[in-house]
């Protein structure tokens, strides 16, 4: 088994709290928007779309939010046209940043990310330039409060489904799978009836790196909330140790 993946640390995760759920939901609805484009409505038929699904309940998004939202991507008069675009960078001290966006507009996203890089005192580079120092993966979070049962059954849950490992923490089981792997691992576990806190496909890093200035530190914040704030950023992902 692998070391441990920080999991906390991976991105700079939306709080399930009222005050981040309209952005929560607003990150899930466009992603329903782009699976149904690509695959189609019919969840049975579309396992991306099944994906977001289980993201959007364990969000607690309601079933009738959930439905619409299929219904208005999935109707010719829906003209809303995401588009995939991630940047890179460095924030203070060289911290590697990963930002995942869906937008209609790319001019303005790209303004608005260049200026959370900026006023956090990082800068954007190359396509390239820092994802090398990560890795894909798909990655499902159990805390041990929702599971019961024995470490050692729901690794093999997990093992025999094709999950690449499983890790054990205080608080949490953690499961990574190769990102080709992760809905039919996600879906064997879901029909075992196990509630999962997080399951996603994720960029972790390859090392971690420390910040210790305060400066530093205060101003990689700036860029990380900069960021979060902005409803075309979907994910973050950095190497800080934190």
């Amino acid at each position: 088994m692998s070391g441990h993946s920080k999991f906390a640390n991976i991105k700079h995760k939306k709080e399930k709290n009222d005050a981040k759920k309209g952005k929560i939901f607003t990150i899930i609805g466009r992603e329903i928007v782009i699976a149904v484009k690509e695959g189609g409505p019919d969840p049975a038929n579309n396992s991306k779309l099944r994906d977001v699904i289980a993201k959007a309940k364990a969000n607690n998004m309601p079933n009738d939010t959930i439905e619409r939202g299929i219904k208005k991507a999935s109707s010719s008069s829906d003209s809303s046209n995401y588009e995939r675009i991630t940047y890179e960078g460095y924030g203070p001290a060289g911290i590697a940043i990963i930002v995942e966006t869906l937008t209609d507009n790319k001019n303005r996203t790209a303004a608005d990310v260049r200026s959370a890089f900026t006023k956090g005192g990082g800068n954007i580079g190359t396509p390239g330039c820092v994802s090398f120092m990560f890795d894909k993966k798909g990655q499902i979070i159990i805390s041990k409060e929702n599971y019961g049962g024995e470490a050692d059954d729901l690794m093999m849950i997990a093992l025999d489904a094709g999950a690449e490992d499983f890790q054990e923490e205080d608080e949490y089981y953690e499961i990574l799978t190769d990102p080709d792997s992760f809905s039919e691992v996600r879906e064997s576990i879901e029909k075992e009836g196990i509630e999962m806190d997080e399951a996603d496909i994720t960029m972790i890093p390859q090392t971690y790196v420390a910040l210790t200035d305060e400066t530093a530190l205060k101003n990689l914040q700036r860029t990380l909330d900069l960021l979060e704030d902005n409803d075309d950023v979907q994910y973050v992902y950095t190497n800080l140790d934190d």
